[in-house]
């Protein structure tokens, strides 16, 4: 995909304000002697830029405007470090707000719908995001925030929520909930969106064939925006990703070489008029393609990335093998007897790595039998075999935020 000339003088715009400001990639584009952007070749010059540069900024050195002229920040959860403080002006508020109702139209959802709102408020941009672009759209917001499972079900049932927001894993819970409990004649739930999390398609069906709903995907991150910078529409080929608000480019993970569309590899951002914190190049390590040519819906202005496969720092390395969650999951989702739930647990033991891989079945189904058959299929697409254990539907943890699925206990 190549960039256009209106986002070229958008980019050279936010160029010159970073030299102008204290943010970080200001000072790394005057050491390079960068002082504008006004080609395709200039475009492509600009250094990348990744998340430690973004914690090395902390608390607020991202920010490109004075402090009066930030109204709110937001953060990322800082589990894997210092955590990354993103400012926002009022501009940058409601080019938020805007484009996560652009999401929801993009959904068919209209302001006749009541969007029950699970994702977590506060220094998350989830919660918040969605109940935004709700309001925008003039939709019936119920913010109810994550977990207490019994008043989610209790609120759905009785203010008739039409639209669910959710992390898949949470989507899946309350899924199993309303199965188990026989209600699903007592809600009218018609549309899911889903985010902060890949979904493979076996927990996608699951979760489907439960509420009998449409099922979206949200795209975005923390670092630019929060979620809703882009979605797939109803035709469901790819999510369109909001190309008046952001620069979307992929590369090859290991070179940076700039991919030709159709290409997998990993996803790069460009914020095109962002205030508070602009981002130039952020290498977001999620794994993708543009998906070439047009889409039915004819929305054709805004580029269509794939299914997120994973991210390209998930990588896992054992038996020096490099292996990532997302190979596992394809090959489980292969078998029909189990389910979309597993764990993988990485162990150092006797002297030799180990995985341990625990996965539910969902039939009557020989357990010693099935359990060879997965460790076969596994070693024949990697190349050894994990420990498998088979456990029983449901014994594995659901999560009311995001599932962790990889535990790597080798070096704690």
């Amino acid at each position: 995909m190549q960039i256009n000339e209106i986002q070229l003088k958008q980019v050279d715009t936010q160029v010159k304000r970073l030299l102008d400001s204290n943010h970080f990639y200001g000072k790394r584009l005057r050491e390079a002697g960068i002082t504008g952007v006004g080609s395709v070749e200039d475009f492509r010059a600009l250094p990348f830029c990744e998340k430690e540069d973004l914690r090395e900024a902390y608390p607020l050195g991202l920010s490109a405007v004075p402090d009066r002229e930030i109204v709110r920040i937001h953060s990322s959860s800082g589990t894997t470090g210092t955590p990354v403080i993103i400012p926002y002006t009022r501009r940058d508020v409601d080019d938020w707000a805007a484009q996560f109702a652009r999401c929801y139209e993009y959904a068919g959802v209209t302001s006749e719908d009541r969007i029950q709102i699970t994702p977590g408020y506060g220094l998350w941009t989830a919660g918040i995001g969605f109940q935004a672009g709700c309001e925008l759209l003039g939709a019936m917001a119920i913010p109810m925030g994550p977990g207490n499972t019994e008043k989610q079900l209790q609120f759905m049932i009785d203010m008739q929520s039409t639209v669910l927001t959710a992390t898949a894993s949470y989507a899946l819970l309350l899924a199993e909930e309303i199965e188990k409990r026989g209600l699903r004649d007592r809600i009218r739930l018609r549309k899911l969106i889903t985010g902060s999390e890949r979904a493979g398609e076996k927990i996608r069906k699951r979760i489907i064939d439960a509420l009998s709903v449409e099922y979206y995907d949200i795209y975005g991150l923390t670092e630019v925006y929060g979620p809703g910078i882009g979605i797939n529409c109803q035709h469901g080929h790819g999510m369109h990703v909001w190309s008046d608000y952001v620069f979307l480019e992929i590369i090859d993970p290991d070179t940076g070489e700039v991919l030709p569309d159709g290409e997998r590899g990993e996803i790069v951002l460009t914020t095109l008029v962002k205030e508070g914190a602009p981002l130039i190049r952020f290498r977001t390590h999620d794994l993708s393609r543009i998906i070439p040519g047009d889409c039915p819906c004819g929305h054709n202005e805004h580029p269509r990335i794939d299914t997120i496969t994973g991210r390209s720092d998930d990588m896992m390395k054992i038996h020096g093998v490099n292996v990532f969650p997302a190979q596992i999951e394809e090959i489980l989702a292969s078998f029909p007897e189990l389910s979309s739930e597993y764990q993988i647990r990485l162990s150092h033991l006797d002297g030799r790595d180990t995985m341990r891989l625990y996965v539910e079945t969902n039939g009557s189904v020989d357990w010693e039998d099935l359990r060879r058959h997965v460790a076969r299929r596994i070693r024949h697409r990697i190349g050894f075999t994990p420990l498998v254990k088979i456990v029983e539907l449901g014994l594995l943890p659901r999560s009311e935020k995001k599932t962790r699925r990889v535990f790597d206990e080798r070096y704690e």
